[in-house]
């Protein structure tokens, strides 16, 4: 297949050892051109040498980053085939204690960040009548869970947001996949663990602190789902000619979609148990 003919993917938050990467190396093997983007290259680097992927330096926290990277790939592929907004950060802790610039951090990134790509890419696919828009979202939202309120709230967002979009840009032939992942084999631990640490010293919450460590890794146990496995179906799901308007996959995925219909008395009682708070 010639470079032509392929699928041209562009996937922010590539970062190896993370849900991105494992994406980026599916969709490779699917036969797609695949343009992987991380904030610093060296993260991505183990890409560099496969003619199968096109590396691309992005910030999606910089409306400057997000142009140039856009030009970029238009300059040299001329299209751009799928969106897939990867690029997320954690953000463990009290809603009532987590400082006001790590939560404004937080939905730059998470929120914001997604938007700017989409508003960057929207007018490019209307223009050839066809394009996806595949937005990572969190089973977080379907029950959420305490101690991570601000990076669920984020994720919520995200999906509110995929929702109406995927209604307001079916007239120019643009699908809007929201892709739920469950818990994932990822890198995500080490991140949330990585921001963790640098929020202040807990004051009302100080009795609850291992709690709330314990949630930054939460998703990673010996049960999850490996990130090779969610990007195998999340891939070939996305690949299709009439995709799924939602998909959810992995670990805990099936438990967290029967918990959202569940009282919520019901499910305070647990969180509250299992949770300590």
């Amino acid at each position: 297949m010639g470079i032509y003919e392929k699928q041209v993917v562009l996937i922010s938050g590539c970062s190896a050892g993370g849900i991105g990467h494992a994406l980026a190396l599916e969709f490779a093997a699917r036969g797609c051109l695949v343009v992987a983007t991380a904030r610093s290259l060296s993260s991505i680097s183990d890409l560099q040498d496969d003619s199968r992927f096109f590396l691309q330096e992005l910030d999606v926290s910089s409306d400057d980053s997000v142009r140039h990277a856009l030009s970029t790939v238009l300059e040299n592929f001329g299209r751009i085939d799928i969106v897939v907004n990867n690029a997320g950060v954690q953000c463990v802790g009290p809603v009532a204690e987590v400082p006001l610039s790590m939560i404004q951090h937080t939905f730059n990134t998470n929120v914001f960040g997604s938007l700017r790509l989409i508003q960057a890419t929207i007018p490019h696919m209307a223009s050839r009548k066809k394009g996806k828009i595949v937005n990572i979202g969190s089973v977080s939202v379907l029950a959420p869970l305490p101690w991570a309120g601000v990076y669920t709230a984020s994720k919520s967002a995200l999906h509110s947001l995929s929702d109406n979009l995927r209604l307001e840009v079916r007239p120019f032939g643009i699908d809007v996949i929201t892709v739920v992942p469950g818990a994932i084999k990822s890198n995500l631990g080490d991140s949330a663990l990585s921001i963790y640490n640098r929020m202040p010293e807990w004051k009302l919450y100080k009795p609850f602190e291992e709690a709330i460590r314990a949630r930054a890794v939460f998703s990673q146990t010996p049960k999850s789902t490996p990130a090779q496995d969610f990007a195998k179906k999340t891939v070939i799901a996305v690949l299709k000619d009439k995709p799924r308007a939602w998909l959810s996959f992995g670990h805990q995925s099936t438990l967290m979609a029967i918990l959202y219909y569940v009282p919520l008395f019901v499910r305070d009682f647990l969180f509250r148990k299992k949770f300590n708070c």
